[in-house]
């Protein structure tokens, strides 16, 4: 087990040498605070852009779900009649100038697997710059836009925001509720009482204090041809090998497992880049790996290579919660 994977099993298991990390999680709490008071208190300019801004992140490490939520977030904005725009950090990418605007036709390596998800699953316009201020400017510049979703970007405060959604693995939750590097805490736990709302991916109902959401599967694509295929397509018991670069692999084994399939798990590093030789695997089966995976592979994709989407599906409650936001935001546009 890799160094990062015997971390993030103390994180969420507990380990007694974690004891041993607490001077630097006192540290890394102190600048983390301090940085967030400067801009609270305005000594720290934050650019506020003309429309408004919804920052979809978390305060932990891994994955909880931000993509698929994006995902759904522009559909339904969309549906109320609104141009929505998405500004992104662009983890890994390594674009040829900053801002960089995302096309469907894009390399992974330009672009960012999870930017360029979403443009070609979406058409939005998105710009992706470290600086998430100057990709709102450079978006903004390029096109009208009613409402900017900001994906991820909790903790980068240069940018005003006027809605702060916060992703929760349900599951997992926030482990031994400590900040880096003795626990997997980006901010305190405080931080939380905060934000707008909290979203619990997985939780079957919505809690006390924060809504549900499910990831479910809808459908398998094959990465050479795009042919789109129902989850009946494999029988039941089938045997895939199942490929997972993201935040949390054992969610996506999970849901292989829930489709009756019986995965062989092949767990990578979160935003990984792959390479024919790293895919092949023995005994010869039917590979199966995420869409944020697929983005980056489909140039070298054998025949028999799938990607499963999936469709994030928010309580009710939530969205009756954020529509009545939106009237709030954006009260001249609503229908």
């Amino acid at each position: 087990m890799a160094f990062a994977e015997r971390l993030l099993a103390a994180w969420y298991n507990g380990h007694p040498a974690l004891a041993l990390l607490r001077p630097l999680e006192l540290l890394y709490r102190r600048v983390v605070l301090r940085k967030r008071a400067r801009f609270v208190s305005g000594a720290s300019a934050a650019y506020r852009a003309p429309v408004p801004v919804i920052v979809v992140g978390n305060i932990t490490v891994g994955g909880t779900g931000k993509t698929p939520m994006i995902l759904w977030l522009i559909e339904h904005c969309r549906k109320r009649g609104l141009r929505v725009g998405v500004v992104s950090r662009g983890y890994g990418a390594k674009p040829p100038s900053l801002p960089w605007r995302v096309a469907a036709e894009h390399s992974a390596e330009h672009a960012g697997d999870e930017p360029l998800l979403i443009v070609q699953r979406t058409g939005v316009p998105l710009m992706i710059d470290p600086d998430r201020s100057a990709a709102v400017r450079g978006l903004l510049a390029s096109e009208p836009l009613d409402l900017i979703l900001c994906d991820d970007g909790m903790q980068h405060y240069r940018l005003a925001r006027d809605l702060e959604l916060v992703l929760i693995d349900a599951a997992r939750g926030l482990g031994n509720r400590r900040c880096l590097p003795a626990g997997p805490l980006r901010e305190p736990v405080e931080r939380l009482d905060e934000v707008d709302a909290l979203l619990y991916n997985g939780a079957s109902s919505d809690r006390e204090d924060g809504f549900a959401f499910q990831l479910k599967p809808s459908a398998l694509v094959n990465l050479r041809s795009d042919q789109r295929r129902g989850l009946d397509h494999f029988s039941p018991g089938q045997a895939v090998h199942a490929v997972a670069g993201i935040g949390n692999p054992q969610r996506f084994f999970n849901t292989l497992l829930q489709l009756n399939w019986q995965p062989v798990p092949h767990p990578f590093a979160d935003h990984a880049q792959f390479s024919a030789e790293a895919l092949t695997f023995s005994p010869t089966l039917p590979l199966v790996m995420t869409e944020k995976d697929a983005v980056k592979c489909r140039a070298f994709a054998a025949d028999d290579w799938w990607y499963l989407t999936v469709e994030a599906q928010p309580s009710p409650a939530f969205i009756t919660w954020f529509d009545a936001q939106l009237e709030r935001l954006l009260p001249a546009q609503q229908p």
